[in-house]
């Protein structure tokens, strides 16, 4: 029945006249496929050929839509790193396709529950999803190919994306079709976004203690498949369903960047699960304290850490990669805790082996590559460490916009640096712009209108005693804790939001912005919201300010009609030799240019930048923006200079209810606003 196969080619592949099945393992002493009727009947198959570690075998006559999974036997030798247990049902690490969402069972644990040593012999297999054998097909190659200076990326999951929307069917909400419809599509395109930035969509676990609370992971950050889309995600043909959803976005001009999670796995610490690489190879995809390699290392938090440093494991990560960048034409990729793809047991290295085949494999390096430049392990916050071609979450961004807005002292400078696109965080190294995504606000944390809402996390109902969520939001209420009918806190609430998307859409760099907070959206003050798969972090489409949506979509159509404003080279004060001024400047209110100890002292000020030769305005009477900040709660007059003999300055965006009017190049602009002006000839 079962002939030898092909071990060149992991996981379970469609030939012609049958599937060839492949699993790396070194410790297995023998593996056993194992396919299943619709029914749940195990047929067991040894496969009989072992090539450089790789078990396979090939199974005439078997057709797509097979179900299995693998039994692997070899050592339980804890105290040695291996976890074979045969009485538990694996999925593949190169499953295209799960039959369900995990749900929990005992029998999922390959220990006893009372002691991790000991092995459990309960089968797990009438529990655990079984792996699918499919022939995913190939997308078309189309692509936006959106160049970074130009891209605005728009954060969301699935879920909570289109789970309450009443616009699309019922049957679709919360769903791949969901983001694939009609209201969603045009929605995007009308904000004037480029990129669709989904939370994870790989097959995921919802965590164990979760579980047993009765809640559920909103966010994905806990990989069961690699390969493989969310069954929760889809109503009936993930994969089918989830390239239509990139299809869809590629023909409204929309790229997909997928959130990523290879630094962990759901399998856990030591008293986790065994689900899928734990039983396979334990010592080959997970990272073990050398001195006790019963136990993991955790660089992540999360329990367990990637061996980045083991060849397989990092061609697994490659194969992924690749795997939904061509199948189904995905743009590119957010890498949650990125650092760990870089670790050797002796720290990150940006010239680790997995992030040079990343930055250079002829595939990738067409996609947009974004790391998350820190986790938890020694020397993890590596924010303008990585390649070149990356691009990295910037939090001194969001740590800086928040605190300036918010009338944090001597803040100026570093205010500066952060429009300026993060020149000092990432030039040196001979990166550009595009290098620093900003972003106010993320899935983790606060919104935007939570951030001027609360000054404390209202976390109590993830079960945690509210002790759970990062404490150092920088926010402020504006005199009341949370809702409220006060007009005047209402009113400075609302600027103050405008405020900060508006300086995140005139920042150099790539600008983010966390999906909802274009009209108001709010987790009622919970600044982890992971696990509320609930109306906690569902849209309310129904309670749109449309008013405040629109003010958003005007500041994204200003930064996409403005080059100035997303220059692919940082900008460094060289004369302009036509107007006399030079292509950055930093003014004060008066107008004249801060130097020295004057920074200390600045609150208020105007970025002012000019086009040069080089810059290609959009028309040639575009010459000049110039943005002015007052973050103080006084009204401020600026003084702006006139940069050629003909034209004037022309107001361009603003956050007050109203513009500010010019008057021999003078505006003033009231407490907490911000005013864009462009020059033109």
């Amino acid at each position: 029945m079962i002939e030898a196969g092909d071990p060149s080619r992991l996981g379970a592949t469609v030939i012609d006249g049958g599937v060839n099945f492949a699993l790396y393992s070194s410790s297995a002493e023998r593996v056993e496929l194992c396919l299943f009727t619709a029914d749940g009947q195990e047929q067991r198959i040894e496969l009989p050929e072992r090539h450089n570690d790789v078990w396979h075998g090939f199974i005439p006559g078997l057709e797509s839509g097979s179900r299995y999974g693998y039994r692997v036997h070899g050592p339980w030798s804890p105290g040695d790193g291996l976890r074979h247990n045969p009485n538990k049902l694996l999925i593949d690490p190169y499953a295209r396709l799960l039959s369900d969402t995990l749900n929990w069972h005992d029998t999922m644990f390959g220990h006893t529950l009372s002691d991790t040593d000991v092995m459990d012999t309960a089968d797990s297999a009438p529990f655990m999803p079984k792996s699918i054998v499919v022939d995913p097909g190939r997308t078309r190659t189309r692509r936006p190919l959106t160049a970074w200076h130009d891209t605005i990326v728009y954060e969301a999951s699935v879920r909570a994306l289109t789970a309450k929307d009443k616009k699309i069917a019922e049957i679709l909400r919360g769903k791949f079709e969901g983001v694939a419809s009609e209201h969603i599509i045009d929605y995007l395109k009308a904000l004037g976004i480029t990129a669709l930035e989904l939370l994870p969509i790989q097959a995921f676990a919802d965590e164990h203690f979760l579980a047993q609370r009765g809640l559920r992971n909103a966010w994905g950050y806990n990989s069961l498949a690699f390969f493989a889309p969310m069954p929760r995600f889809a109503t009936a043909a993930p994969l089918d369903e989830f390239r239509h959803l990139v299809d869809r976005l590629h023909d409204a001009n929309i790229e997909v960047i997928l959130d990523v999670v290879y630094n962990h796995t759901a399998e856990g610490d030591v008293r986790g699960p065994t689900l899928s690489w734990r039983g396979i190879d334990n010592l080959a995809y997970y990272r073990v304290l050398p001195e006790n390699r019963d136990h993991y290392v955790n660089d992540t938090g999360t329990g367990n850490t990637l061996n980045a440093d083991h060849p397989v494991a990092r061609q697994m990560v490659i194969d992924s990669l690749r795997y939904w960048a061509t199948t189904f034409g995905v743009d590119g990729f957010r890498f949650d805790l990125a650092p760990i793809l870089g670790r050797h047991f002796t720290g990150f290295s940006a010239q680790h082996p997995l992030l040079e085949q990343m930055t250079h494999d002829g595939v990738l390096r067409h996609c947009k590559l974004i790391a998350e430049p820190w986790d938890i392990g020694p020397g993890g916050y590596q924010l303008g460490g990585f390649p070149k071609g990356w691009a990295e979450w910037n939090d001194r961004y969001r740590d800086t916009v928040r605190q300036y807005w918010r009338g944090d002292e001597r803040q100026t400078p570093a205010m500066a640096r952060r429009l300026h696109g993060s020149a000092d965080i990432f030039e040196p190294a001979g990166r550009t712009p595009f290098a620093s995504v900003n972003f106010v606000t993320a899935h983790d944390g606060f919104t935007l209108n939570d951030l001027v809402s609360y000054e404390r996390p209202h976390n109590e109902a993830n079960g945690e005693n509210n002790l759970d969520g990062h404490r150092h939001n920088y926010s402020s209420n504006y005199g009341v804790e949370g809702d409220t009918d006060d007009d005047t806190i209402l009113s400075v609430r609302r600027k103050q939001r405008l405020n900060m998307l508006a300086t995140l859409l005139v920042s150099q760099g790539t600008p983010m912005i966390l999906g909802g907070d274009e009209f108001g959206r709010t987790q009622q003050g919970n600044n982890n919201a992971y696990a509320q798969d609930n109306d906690t972090t569902w849209f309310d489409w129904e309670s749109v300010d449309s008013k405040f949506l629109t003010r958003v979509r005007d500041l994204i159509a200003l930064r996409n009609s403005t080059p100035l404003l997303r220059q692919q080279q940082f900008r460094h004060g060289r004369s302009s030799n036509e107007t006399g001024f030079r292509n950055i400047e930093w003014l004060s209110p008066e107008g004249s240019e801060l130097q020295g100890l004057d920074w200390h002292h600045a609150q208020a000020i105007t970025m002012l930048l000019i086009a040069t030769d080089n810059d290609a305005p959009p028309s040639p009477d575009h010459r000049g923006v110039a943005v002015s900040f007052n973050p103080t709660e006084k009204p401020v007059s600026f003084t702006l200079p006139a940069i050629a003999e003909r034209g004037d300055w022309i107001v361009g965006g603003y956050t007050e209810a109203e513009p500010p009017t010019f008057k021999a190049r003078e505006w003033v602009l009231p407490g907490q606003s911000l005013a864009i002006a462009r020059w033109f000839d």
